[in-house]
């Protein structure tokens, strides 16, 4: 595989030995194994993605306090250049502190800030309040005083929650959401917080405490969830909340692959999990066409690991 001049010799071997990671692949839609994207992001972008359709870039457990795995992701993002960035929690290790922010975040995934939205994780909250993170962020983390909000992005509703606080049905946070999808006239609609409603990996597991938030988006007919927390890639079907499998039903990407550390699948494999990845960093790229949308996972070696799409918006 050809490499762009100005990678390291140290990426570039850890790119070789990329296939030799430990990657556990369930039976996936659409089948088939890895293969390369085109080399040069001109005919990357224009293959995949024309101009007029925007495009997301979403990752979670990002920076840990050294400059390690999320110089690479970083680099990734600045190749595919999407036009949204969505962090997906746990975005600076270990506690969030805002000198962390400024000397490792900010110099290598800080570089998309401007058009990051990002959600916070419980690493975040280990400064009290999640200081750093609302710091370092600023009024992105908060565009209307509130930790959750949402914007529109093409034919897309977006909205980014925090599964840190309080998120019951009938929280402000809970209440807020129910308005706030009653109140969208976008037809598609993708979520992103950080704690998975559902997981294959063992290391956390299933949190059911965001079942609510799962109520309200299924009985809106929305389409994608995002999370992170758990250090690997996981693609589900189209399921309720219930996990019925369903074509109105909402697909989870669980991406924690951003740059700390990555974490084996041991837990119990659930239902409707259709493609598992671990041992390999990686960013989930979404193509949101005006009525449906496209995925890929790919790894700062430039490799499409998973890939599907167009699938139409409910």
């Amino acid at each position: 595989m050809r490499l762009r001049s100005g990678w390291s010799t140290r990426v570039a071997a850890a790119c070789a030995t990329l296939l030799s990671a430990s990657i556990l692949t369930a039976v996936a839609e659409g089948g088939g194994g890895p293969y390369v994207e085109a080399a040069h992001p001109q005919a990357h972008r224009g293959t995949d993605r024309p101009a007029h359709d925007p495009s997301v870039v979403a990752a979670g457990d990002i920076s840990p306090a050294a400059k390690g795995a999320q110089v690479g992701t970083s680099n990734l993002v600045r190749w595919l250049n999407p036009t949204r960035v969505l962090t997906l929690g746990d975005n600076q290790y270990p506690r969030g502190s805002l000198a962390d922010f400024r000397r490792y975040y900010a110099a290598t995934w800080g570089r998309f800030k401007a058009r990051t939205r990002p959600t916070p994780g419980d690493h975040d909250y280990g400064t009290p309040n999640a200081g750093g993170y609302f710091a370092y962020f600023g009024a992105l983390a908060r565009p209307n005083g509130r930790s959750f909000y949402s914007f529109n992005l093409g034919g897309w509703h977006i909205v980014s929650l925090n599964s840190n606080t309080d998120h019951s049905a009938t929280s402000p946070q809970g209440r807020w959401l129910h308005q706030n999808l009653a109140a969208t006239r976008q037809r598609c609609v993708l979520a992103y917080w950080h704690s998975p409603r559902f997981t294959s990996g063992g290391h956390h597991g299933n949190d059911y405490s965001v079942s609510a938030f799962w109520a309200a988006l299924y009985n809106r007919r929305a389409d994608i969830v995002l999370n992170g927390d758990s250090h690997n890639y996981e693609r589900f079907a189209q399921q309720t909340p219930a996990r019925t499998a369903s074509r109105t039903g909402i697909r989870e990407f669980v991406v924690g692959t951003g740059g700390v550390g990555t974490y084996p699948f041991r837990g119990v494999l659930q239902p409707h999990s259709q493609k598992r990845i671990a041992g390999v960093y990686g960013v989930l790229r979404l193509i949101l066409h005006p009525k449906s949308y496209e995925w890929r996972f790919v790894t700062p070696c430039r490799r499409v690991l998973d890939r599907g799409g167009p699938v139409h918006c409910h």
